[in-house]
């Protein structure tokens, strides 16, 4: 202990112990600390000119750098930035690209959270957005304007499953030197990696798939590390230009990797969605399993598409593995290792049959979440498009009778069992008159929370 030994009781209990024996744990240790002290004056000026070492947690921390290592290796990325949720990925990945007076050109098949992040928030600070159809090549080049500063698409939608061709698109935005960021939570770099394809950007909702227990919140962005200055400057001043200060650009320090870097250094801690090192240790422990959570979820999302394809009560399921799926042929270019665990279902009985299974599973979890080792299921009508019109909603896939399911790990047999007693009563549900051979279209608008 030292000078401490004589300490007072105060000084004591705040310094006593602070030095730990040095040790090699197995696993990937919890620095759960707001920063980290400086042997000398020299290292804290080479940290802050610089960025070695360790000095906040907002701008890095060990149990943070290690996980994100771990998920720019398996994604084929140059580096990762993990940030506090899903929604923060996509919000850190798009600030560093565009600006007031920017544009952006969007698959109109997205996640709500982002369509509305996009329509409310970055429309406030001068950044506009074009949507188009995911399938529609022509349409995403028609779209790019001379202010376009780049591309998103999911590579699997919510809630139709349609296949992004990543290649296509991202070579489009590559004839102007566009980048194509592209959000893969849905499929996680077990079954895609967008970046082999010409993606510059990927961003994951870590709390999904990564984590993959439901029990914490993360995000992630992985930059490719091919910033081109020559193709891209000029679309990117904040990149390619002298700092405010009159010093080097992005693009002069760092080469290729300037984009990932200027996320890094300068939007993400500037933005703040720092995220916990604990949560960080969680989704570290999540990845260590993702491929046998993916290719068991994959399988059985697959067995039970099939079961509910040939139930009566079934009017459409939208699951990329099923042949019947129009992009089906499109799904096995892409996912050669399975097709995902997430899939709409509509049932003929429109919304009281949607309710009716919904309110009647007992095994499958009734939750707002995906990519859960627990199957869930959720009626997108009512809790995540209830936002848009009947004809957005009825572009997107989803209808009265639509519930989605995101299969989890549990014996196949159990989730069919399970959604055999829901569908086996759904024919007595009473539909007040509005069942019919479709069942799911039509003008109802009202929304309704199950």
């Amino acid at each position: 202990m030292g000078a401490q030994e004589d300490a007072g009781f105060s000084t004591r209990q705040v310094h006593v112990g602070a030095s730990t024996a040095t040790a090699s744990p197995r696993a990937t240790p919890i620095y759960l600390t707001a920063g980290f002290t400086f042997s000398d004056l020299d290292e804290s000026a080479a940290h802050f000119a610089t960025g070695s070492g360790f000095g906040y947690s907002r701008t890095g921390n060990p149990t943070v750098h290690a996980v994100e290592e771990r998920i720019a290796s398996l994604e084929g990325g140059d580096q990762a930035i993990l940030v506090s949720s899903g929604q923060a990925a996509v919000t850190v990945a798009l600030l560093g690209l565009a600006g007031a007076g920017d544009h952006l050109v969007v698959s109109e098949h997205i996640y709500e959270g982002t369509r509305g992040l996009l329509l409310d928030n970055l429309a406030r600070l001068g950044i506009e957005t074009t949507f188009v159809d995911t399938s529609d090549l022509d349409a995403w080049r028609d779209a790019i304007t001379p202010r376009t500063k780049a591309l998103f698409a999911e590579t699997l939608s919510n809630a139709r499953n349609d296949v992004l061709d990543v290649a296509a698109v991202s070579a489009i935005g590559a004839e102007r030197g566009i980048p194509l960021v592209v959000d893969s939570t849905f499929t996680t770099p077990y079954l895609l990696r967008p970046l082999e394809h010409g993606a510059a950007v990927v961003v994951h909702s870590a709390s999904k798939f990564l984590a993959g227990q439901g029990a914490v919140l993360g995000g992630v962005i992985i930059d490719d590390g091919r910033f081109d200055a020559a193709a891209s400057g000029h679309l990117f001043p904040h990149l390619a230009h002298s700092d405010r200060l009159g010093g080097p650009s992005y693009a002069e320090k760092y080469g290729r990797r300037a984009r990932g870097q200027y996320l890094r250094e300068s939007v993400a801690p500037r933005f703040g969605p720092s995220p916990s090192p604990l949560n960080a240790f969680l989704i570290g422990q999540g990845v260590e399993t993702l491929s046998l959570r993916m290719e068991r979820q994959s399988a059985n999302a697959l067995a039970v598409a099939r079961w509910l394809e040939a139930r009566p009560e079934v009017e459409r399921v939208d699951y990329v593995g099923l042949p019947s799926h129009p992009h089906h042929a499109l799904g096995r270019r892409y996912l050669t290792r399975g097709s995902g665990s997430v899939f709409t279902v509509t049932l003929r009985g429109g919304l009281d049959a949607a309710r009716h299974v919904v309110q009647s599973v007992r095994l499958i979890t009734h939750m707002t979440h995906l990519g859960d080792v627990r199957s869930l299921i959720l009626h997108p009508q009512s809790t995540s498009h209830s936002g848009r019109t009947v004809a957005e909603r009825e572009l997107a896939g989803v209808f009265p009778g639509t519930v989605r399911l995101s299969i989890g790990i549990e014996d196949v047999d159990d989730l069919v069992a399970d959604l055999d007693q829901a569908l086996d009563s759904v024919a007595s549900v009473a539909t007040g008159g509005r069942r019919t051979d479709a069942g799911t279209r039509g003008s109802e608008r009202e929304v309704v929370v199950l």
